[in-house]
């Protein structure tokens, strides 16, 4: 039987900001967005040509494992990336064997790759059975300003997190709060009100727009689109939690 392989651009041992608890991070090379903001466009490619190793679950468990004592307060593993729904029958076949195991399992998603359509519907639903939460980046709550910020539509996206509502899976919200393009009242005040409608959200994270990633384009060959955008301000950041109502 040929073994499932993830193309894993990195790992992180003691993860704190990307789920419950201490975590062991694995990034997913691969990325179908093109995020201006993006700190990480060298995990845009899915390609291991610059670095990413081809992993198997197993391989990443046992890894994983040796930090599992430092795992309170609900730390365990977290996929990030990159997307990990790329890489949808990897991602199944490693949270099954961490579920066997009781290990707690985080998807970090910007749920580009969500469809209804199958297969991908069918292994997704099964997905949700052996994931205990997603940490869900909403990027933009207007669909032609997710166009400009990521060069995608929203539709499916919103879609995706509809669906995990429907089925009470537990989400964290995540929001960049970049300036000039999401940092407007009348976009938050949009973003509140569809996160109001959903039932599973436990947790809202508002994200300052940084610019420590921009030598990375530059490293890759890149124009950065958001040179001369400074990051939003600490009152322009406690205005979208307050509107957000972030814990």
């Amino acid at each position: 039987m040929t073994q499932i392989k993830g193309l894993i651009h990195s790992t992180e041992s003691f993860g704190s900001v990307d789920g419950p608890g201490v975590r062991f991070i694995i990034f997913v090379q691969g990325c179908p967005l093109r995020c201006q903001f993006c700190h990480n466009p060298d995990t845009w490619n899915m390609t291991d040509k610059n670095g990413a190793i081809w992993r198997s679950a197993d391989e990443l468990l046992a890894q994983a494992l040796r930090y599992r004592t430092y795992w309170k307060n609900g730390g365990g593993i977290t996929v990030s990336g990159g997307e990990p729904l790329l890489q949808i029958d990897f991602l199944l076949d490693l949270f099954k064997k961490a579920n066997a195991k009781g290990i707690h399992t985080t998807i970090d998603t910007a749920g580009d790759p969500f469809t209804r359509e199958e297969p991908f519907f069918s292994k997704f639903q099964e997905l949700m059975q052996y994931t205990d939460l997603l940490l869900v980046d909403i990027k933009h709550i207007d669909e032609k300003a997710h166009k400009e910020l990521t060069g995608k539509t929203n539709k499916n996206i919103l879609d995706m997190i509809r669906f995990l509502s429907d089925i009470k899976k537990p989400v964290w919200i995540r929001h960049v709060l970049v300036p000039e393009r999401s940092d407007y009242d009348e976009y938050l005040n949009r973003l509140n009100d569809f996160i109001q409608t959903l039932d599973n959200v436990e947790r809202v994270e508002i994200l300052p727009y940084h610019t420590l990633g921009a030598y990375k384009w530059k490293e890759l060959g890149l124009d950065y689109p958001l040179e001369g955008i400074n990051p939003p301000s600490r009152e322009r950041v406690e205005n979208a939690k307050k509107i957000l109502h972030c814990s």
